[in-house]
């Protein structure tokens, strides 16, 4: 981490961070693979320490063996990788190494074979027996409001039977794999440099926004990359406003290059007119865009930028920070403060725009942010436009859009997904 700062003010409903950090020393790859503008790249954030201690606990391991050196034998799947071929696979490491970066546990609803294994292991009569109608056929109604209602983390689960103990691998066998958080670079990476004295340090940009959730003890529960990339933020910020270069702490952020050929990547363009539309932290990518086109275009009357924030006097992201006279491009759509509008709202204000994008030869429209809410009313906004300027039905209007769609002219990305890989586990101890 070569340097963070908060983007957000105090009082804003979410914080979000920016980072820049220093990738000099990245391993090179096969191929021509490369950090590129709009690319996303991949956090594997560990779980919390707390949370994993509290796991600990609940299934009563003795603080002795938690740190001590076991082998790990795999039966098949990639687990406890992402990636690689499927096969079994043996490897020291020790149970915090496993509940820290492997399994998730705080992300997923609970399953039926978690309850399953739950239930083998449980000792009070009246648990066991819960614990086997929610794995049941009888009852799947109750499951099923389970994964639905508010969320369940596994310590929640543990404390809510606690006469069930089952070994930790039987309990890691029915977790789902904790995955990379995937976050989009918020700069042109092919011109950001930090001079010192031996050359130019190559640095990436992004920006995370904590993801907060309501924690049964009381209080919010933050998510596992934002969570973690905040606590490395705030040591970072710290050591700043203590007058202590942040590089003196080595904090690092476990990384890798992820998804380079995302259709942000992959459908930007260096030329022809383009309208970005992003809310909160779906603004970042778009100001990578910005940067590059400065780079051989003046962009004035060929780049629009929609900007959803809540108050501008909180959470405006990047405020003077694009490179170029911002009033000239941006428009900026508060849900809280001003108008009290939303980014499809300045869709329809733009129909102009929005019709000649949709029509142009080398037009774009991007959007990122949320896919419900956000991205849902920015298509019907693009439809209402589509039938009045077009003179289009209802009908026809969204087939219109779904062909711009399919010619690469329309571009929504919301979060992105990785399926969770399966996999069989046995251990044994050394």
């Amino acid at each position: 981490v070569h340097h963070a700062r908060e983007l957000t003010k105090a009082g804003a409903e979410k914080r979000t961070y920016h980072f820049d950090l220093d990738v000099t020393d990245y391993p090179e790859e096969s191929g021509t693979v490369d950090f590129v503008v709009g690319g996303a790249i991949g956090v594997c954030a560990p779980n919390p320490e707390e949370v994993v201690n509290e796991v600990f606990d609940l299934l009563g391991i003795p603080r002795f063996v938690r740190d001590k050196q076991i082998v790990l034998k795999t039966t098949g799947g990639r687990w406890p990788t992402i990636w690689g071929d499927e096969m079994p696979r043996e490897l020291i490491t020790t149970r915090r190494e496993l509940l820290t970066w492997c399994s998730d546990l705080q992300s997923y609803p609970p399953s039926k074979p978690l309850f399953r294994v739950l239930a083998e292991y449980a000792h009070a009569p009246n648990e066991k027996k819960i614990l086997q109608y929610l794995a049941s056929a009888q009852g799947q109604a109750a499951f099923c409001d389970l994964r639905t209602g508010p969320h369940l983390t596994i310590p929640q689960i543990l404390s809510a039977f606690p006469s069930s103990q089952p070994p930790l691998h039987r309990l890691i066998s029915v977790l789902s794999t904790l995955m990379p958080r995937f976050y989009s670079l918020s700069q042109d990476p092919m011109i950001s440099c930090q001079r010192d004295g031996s050359g130019c340090r190559r640095l990436i940009e992004m920006a995370v926004t904590v993801h907060e959730t309501p924690n049964w003890r009381g209080g919010p529960r933050k998510g596992v990359g934002s969570g973690f990339m905040e606590r490395v933020a705030q040591k970072a910020i710290a050591a700043t406003s203590n007058g202590i270069n942040p590089l003196t702490l080595d904090l690092r952020v476990p990384m890798f290059r992820g998804l380079m050929a995302n259709p942000l990547a992959r459908e930007f363009c260096m030329d022809g007119p383009m309208m970005l539309i992003g809310s909160g932290v779906g603004i970042a990518p778009f100001r990578g865009f910005v940067h590059r086109r400065l780079r051989s275009d003046n962009i004035t009357n060929k780049v629009w930028v929609v900007q959803g924030i809540r108050d501008s006097l909180l959470d405006e992201l990047y405020s003077g920070d694009w490179g170029v006279q911002e009033d000239k491009i941006k428009t900026i759509v508060q849900s809280r403060g001003g108008q009290h509008e939303y980014v499809q709202d300045a869709v329809r204000h733009q129909a102009d725009i929005v019709w000649f994008l949709l029509n142009a030869l080398d037009g774009r429209i991007f959007v990122c942010g949320s896919a419900k809410g956000m991205g849902e009313g920015v298509e019907r906004a693009i439809v209402d436009v589509v039938i009045d300027k077009g003179n289009l039905n209802g009908e026809e209007a969204w087939g219109f859009l779904e062909g711009k769609k399919k010619e690469g002219v329309y571009i929504a990305v919301s979060n992105f997904f990785l399926s969770i890989l399966g996999f069989d586990m046995s251990w044994t101890m050394t």
